[in-house]
């Protein structure tokens, strides 16, 4: 775990394409709740992928890195993932304890990072076990709303996307342990020192 980060920074392009992102989560959900209009869910969490990614490569091309920026990224993943499992659930195409079960994890994982906070410490840095997972679950969605129709393409994603979704929790779940390491691990340091403002003392 690492202290606070000084130097920080709100208005950034990754910031502001998080911040389109996150604006996609409500609409995502009214695609796939409301008219049930799957094929324009997918391609708002495909342009959300696509945004994830740019913002990631603009952060390190323009050196814009920020604690928002690392807070925002994962929570704007973990939101598309929630509702996504809360939509799949209400159609009945997961079952609500996968629901449940990765809810679950995210709940702990936010109860953990309130307490670094208390304890000066930044969010968990992100693995690419953690960066995995999130991938599979994101791509599992989509053949899973995909493997719902009838027909050729219906029958042969309907496995893929089940595959997709179990890897995807396997990892998932493995993530918020190796996190959860981290966070006992934190207990153990302490609190970190305070970093004092630039050009204090």
């Amino acid at each position: 775990m690492t202290g606070v980060l000084r130097g920080e920074r709100v208005v950034t392009v990754p910031n502001l394409l998080s911040v389109l992102r996150l604006a996609g989560v409500p609409l995502f959900l009214w695609l796939l709740l409301g008219p049930e209009a799957d094929g324009w869910a997918i391609v708002v969490l495909a342009v959300g992928g696509f945004t994830d990614w740019l913002d990631g490569k603009l952060a390190r091309l323009l050196d814009q890195y920020s604690r928002l920026g690392a807070l925002l990224d994962p929570a704007v993943d973990r939101l598309y993932i929630l509702a996504a499992l809360v939509a799949l659930g209400v159609r009945g195409i997961v079952p609500w304890w996968v629901v449940g079960v990765l809810v679950g994890r995210d709940l702990v994982l936010g109860v953990c990072l309130s307490v670094l906070r208390r304890m000066n410490y930044g969010p968990f840095p992100v693995t690419y076990l953690g960066k995995a997972a999130t991938f599979l679950l994101l791509y599992a969605f989509p053949i899973l709303l995909l493997g719902t129709q009838e027909g050729f393409w219906g029958t042969v994603a309907r496995p893929v996307g089940y595959a997709f979704a179990a890897w995807g929790v396997a990892l998932y779940l493995w993530s918020g342990l190796l996190y959860l390491t981290q966070f006992g691990l934190a207990l153990r340091a302490g609190p970190a020192p305070s970093v004092p403002p630039p050009g204090a003392g």
